[in-house]
């Protein structure tokens, strides 16, 4: 699985491309906060909406606050984000869809047939749903979304389990009088790992628009915190006068789900032949 990785990350131009601009990207947001002579949220009263220069290296927003601090923050807060959401929905979905293919029958209808109504409730009402109830707490909304994003993990785990509960290790398990907990704990899941991490990787990027669209209507990420989706909507709103506003933040939004999506693409296809695209 090693090499696969290794192969799939660096094995050719375009890997090496993706890769090095996803580092490139999340050195970025890690480190130029900490580094950069401007807070994300100082105000520079001779740099109004000044353009790129040299002591802003982005430009500034209506505020004038240094654009280029802002980025890199919000997309600490963006990647954070969409990390704790992807985690929250592994946790619940790997072992949800490991359940559900071990234990098969009428047992795994009805836990499907939950995932499919979960499916059917419109994205915005169940945001709307979260923000009464968590208020405008933007880590627990996340949270909560992360525990919505658990249904494709749920399926994809399923279809391995279904694929592999009739092994020999596990029916020598089973013969052995092992329980059903023991047999998908120590069986099944280290032998859906891979697929779900596959999978968790192109997790990231949607979680990533989905925080962006939220902050961008107002439901999200809430000033003064700032995240890609915050910068954006600030953008268009002043895109005619201060168009760089909107640039900047667009560009690296787009390059790092683009990246994501390619690189989660690629490990499918290396770790998961069953599904390769033809």
């Amino acid at each position: 699985m090693t090499s696969r990785l290794t192969q799939t990350l660096f094995g050719s131009i375009t890997a090496r491309v993706m890769t090095t601009l996803l580092c490139c990207i999340v050195a970025f947001v890690v480190f130029v906060p900490l580094l950069s002579g401007w807070e994300a949220e100082a105000v520079d009263w001779d740099a109004l909406e000044s353009p790129p220069s040299a002591s802003h290296w982005f430009g500034t927003d209506l505020a004038g606050r240094d654009l280029f601090t802002r980025i890199a923050e919000g997309g600490r807060l963006s990647l954070g984000i969409a990390v704790l959401s992807t985690g929250i929905s592994v946790l619940i979905g790997v072992p949800y869809g490991a359940f559900a293919g071990y234990l098969g029958g009428r047992v795994d209808q009805w836990m499907m047939r939950f995932v499919d109504t979960l499916y059917a409730l419109p994205f915005i009402l169940v945001v709307i749903l979260l923000v009464v109830v968590v208020g405008r707490n933007t880590w627990l909304l996340f949270a909560g979304l992360g525990a919505v994003y658990w249904l494709d993990i749920a399926r994809i785990v399923r279809g391995q389990t279904l694929r592999i509960r009739s092994a020999g290790y596990i029916t020598a398990a089973r013969g052995m009088g092992a329980s059903t907990r023991w047999i998908v704990l120590r069986h099944l899941l280290p032998n859906v790992a891979g697929i779900a991490l596959v999978y968790a990787t192109l997790t990231v990027p949607g979680i990533v628009l989905a925080e962006s669209f939220l902050s961008f209507l107002g439901l999200g990420v809430q000033e003064p915190a700032a995240s890609w989706g915050v910068l954006i909507a600030d953008g268009a709103g002043n895109m005619e006068a201060a168009p760089w506003t909107l640039l900047y933040p667009a560009v690296f939004l787009a390059v790092t789900v683009w990246t994501l999506n390619m690189l989660g693409d690629r490990l499918r296809d290396a770790l998961d032949p069953h599904l390769r695209r033809h």
